[in-house]
């Protein structure tokens, strides 16, 4: 059985390149109750989280142009605090771990990759720090942009 979602409509940035891995997992994350908005390459992903807050972000680590970890990268010199998972079948083979990548949960992609991302979204939204506010998030972004 799945456990109800911590806060209610929380927003999730879903990336992943292959779309059906996509809306399997935006089906399984809006039964939970979230806002999810996709992105299917780094890229994008970048863009839409400059443009709205996001509490959480779900990435593959598999995409043309961008991997995974360098979408982490990037998306750790805009915001630091918001919590990140990598999904991978490379877990294992590439040594893909919290440590080497920057995420803050890696979910491997097989049998049990549901019951696991779903635990990772939950414990990782329940630790979450208080939000700042979107204005606040928005301003913050504008300076950085202008100054760069």
């Amino acid at each position: 059985m799945r456990s109800p979602a911590p806060s209610p409509s929380c927003s999730i940035l879903l990336v992943d390149d292959n779309r059906l891995g996509l809306v399997a997992r935006k089906s399984v994350l809006e039964e939970l109750g979230h806002r999810i908005t996709t992105a299917q390459e780094g890229a994008e992903a970048l863009e839409q989280f400059q443009r709205e807050h996001f509490d959480l972000v779900v990435t593959d680590y598999k995409m043309p142009r961008m991997n995974g970890v360098e979408l982490i990268k990037k998306i750790r010199a805009l915001d630091a605090t918001v919590p990140v998972i990598l999904i991978s079948g490379y877990t294992d083979a590439l040594g893909l771990t919290e440590a080497t990548t920057g995420a803050d949960a890696v979910v491997p992609k097989s049998a049990n990759e549901v019951p696991h991302l779903v635990r990772s979204v939950n414990r990782l939204l329940r630790r979450r720090p208080a939000k700042k506010p979107v204005a606040s998030r928005q301003l913050a972004a504008k300076a950085r942009r202008a100054g760069a």
